[in-house]
């Protein structure tokens, strides 16, 4: 029996809507009025009237009501499908729309919130590493992405720990990279790299790494790294210790940089 087709609409990095693995062309109305009912309503209805006063906020309430039925007339139809469900009074998105934003949110929760994450959950990391919509700077938008960014590096994380118990260093080190990646100036991605490097032995690319961060920090922010990485950073330095010539040469502290030179922790990876 042939898979049943499925309408997909995509909001993580690029706006995409298709059906049956072709894109389907969508006007700047309707790219706007999809991505709000699918962030904002989760499938949720809503009100012909608001929802056309929200997108059109600076036109009269008969002339944004009348652009709201040409957006909806205008939505693509692939073999009859259709991506919105209407009634007189309200607006939805179609039941049967996959829209990968909610799916990678149910990935991250499931990750989040487990004690042992489930190894579903782990196989694909990759659409944890975009962002929702970041090319657009829509003031309703603004708080939503905030809030995505947030549970994908937690989730990241949290998989790198997950991964890293499990022995899987390769896939643990990417899952931290990634988050380190997407913000260089948080500290928890950072413990979750170094966390790896020293689970393998490798003690001095933990001590690069942890370098790399305070650097960084020093020189965006004028800042020293939290306390919380310190039991890291004395794994090292206990197996610093242990060298004579290294004791000889002393050890790493936690004093400000000498320079000012911003290092990339992720560029060491590609080279």
């Amino acid at each position: 029996m042939a898979e049943h087709p499925q309408l997909r609409l995509g909001l993580l990095e690029d706006f995409e809507v298709s059906f049956a693995g072709d894109v389907l062309r969508t006007s700047l109305p309707a790219q706007r009025l999809l991505a709000r009912l699918a962030v904002l309503q989760r499938g949720r209805p809503i009100q012909r009237a608001t929802l056309a006063e929200r997108l059109w906020p600076q036109a009269a309430p008969g002339r944004a009501a009348s652009s709201l039925r040409s957006v909806l007339w205008r939505l693509p139809r692939p073999r009859g499908r259709t991506l919105v469900t209407c009634t007189t009074t309200t607006v939805r998105l179609a039941g049967d729309v996959h829209v990968d934003l909610w799916a990678v949110e149910a990935q991250a929760h499931a990750l989040c919130t487990a004690d042992q994450p489930p190894p579903a959950a782990l196989d694909d990391l990759a659409p944890l590493t975009r962002d929702l919509l970041p090319a657009w700077d829509e003031e309703w938008l603004q708080v939503e992405q905030e809030s995505f960014r947030q549970k994908r590096l937690h989730a990241l994380e949290r998989s790198s720990d997950a991964l890293r118990r499990r022995g899987r260093f390769t896939d643990a080190l990417c899952a931290g990279l990634g988050a380190v990646q997407a913000e260089p100036l948080r500290e928890s991605a950072h413990r979750s790299v170094i966390a790896v490097h020293l689970e393998e032995g490798n003690h001095a690319e933990a001590l690069r790494q942890y370098d790399a961060y305070r650097t960084l920090l020093a020189h965006d922010l004028g800042l020293r790294p939290s306390p919380a990485i310190a039991p890291w950073w004395r794994r090292c330095s206990a197996a610093r210790s242990t060298c004579p010539r290294c004791e000889a040469q002393g050890r790493v502290t936690f004093q400000p940089p000498v320079s000012d030179r911003r290092r990339n922790p992720i560029d060491r990876t590609r080279s």
